[in-house]
């Protein structure tokens, strides 16, 4: 986008046809308003492609990548294993481990929530769950029963099988990696880590991300259309020379922006627009200036 709108108005410009609408009585405003739509457009598909489209495809890819290609069957350890039991389209059972270690079939930490019509009604919750004889059992437990008035019920147990049916390596290939989770599941992720006092800065720049980045076509529009006017023609690798130039600062930036909102020095909202931000007051005052 950014590289199509320098070539366009750099051609127009050089062949003193913006001069000559200018002259007809149509602002710059209107000249841009054109490209500037069909640059909001083109971020508004790709927000949705981001989301319907590219996690899925991303988690294909690695399950291919890793176990049809490199044949990388190799037992794993994980970190922040959740589990989802569905019943139809609602959600029934929601199971967290802090840690899981397929090789050995252990689980560490484990929190389970249970539902009923979408409200939370149980939580049990255990140190240790380990696989044995095609089961999982949890041992030194406690169950809380959930009812309108907070938790009625406590119990405990020395043990007590895990109603989750999936063996370990079956856990291992259904966890996903934060590019690979729809924005649901990334908030419901978050959810489960707050819960936990866990961090999630990396998992919430990966929620803004998936906004910022393809609006970054509409904002790289704002700018590329009041580079393009030049006085005479450019040339096509002037052109290509300041798209480059440009994305290589925009994505320097964003890099630097979200490592520190990923380490929680800076607020992952606040990480994640900054590049866009500065696209914007770059792009607004060259606007100004070319309309003057």
């Amino acid at each position: 986008m950014l590289l199509a709108a320098l070539l366009s108005f750099g051609r127009l410009s050089g062949s003193s046809e913006i001069t000559a609408m200018k002259s007809g009585g149509i602002s710059f405003y209107r000249l841009a308003a054109p490209v500037l739509i069909v640059g909001f457009i083109v971020s508004m598909f790709s927000v949705i492609w981001a989301e319907k489209v590219v996690p899925a495809s991303k988690a294909e890819y690695t399950r291919i990548l890793n176990y049809e290609i490199k044949k990388d069957t190799k037992p794993k350890s994980q970190d922040h294993v959740v589990i989802k039991s569905l019943s139809g389209a609602n959600l029934e059972r929601l199971t967290y481990a802090r840690s899981f270690d397929e090789k050995t079939g252990i689980m560490k930490d484990i929190t389970i929530e249970e539902f009923e019509s979408g409200e939370l009604k149980r939580i049990q919750k255990a140190k240790t769950a380990d696989w044995r004889n095609g089961a999982w059992y949890m041992q030194d437990g406690t169950i809380l029963s959930i009812g309108e008035e907070g938790v009625q019920q406590t119990m405990t147990f020395a043990e007590q099988v895990l109603p989750v049916s999936a063996s370990p390596k079956e856990i291992s290939l259904d966890q996903k990696g934060p590019d690979e989770m729809t924005l649901g599941e990334l908030k419901q992720y978050i959810k489960i880590l707050d819960k936990q006092y866990l961090p999630t800065g990396k998992y919430w720049m990966e929620v803004y991300m998936r906004f910022s980045i393809p609006m970054a076509s509409f904002f790289f529009v704002l700018i590329g259309v009041p580079l393009g006017m030049q006085p005479q023609r450019a040339s096509s690798s002037i052109g290509l020379g300041i798209s480059i130039i440009l994305i290589f600062v925009y994505y320097s930036v964003m890099t630097f922006m979200s490592g520190l909102g990923k380490g929680g020095v800076l607020n992952p909202l606040l990480a994640a627009i900054i590049p866009n931000l500065l696209c914007l007051i770059a792009g607004v005052w060259l606007m100004r200036k070319k309309n003057e």
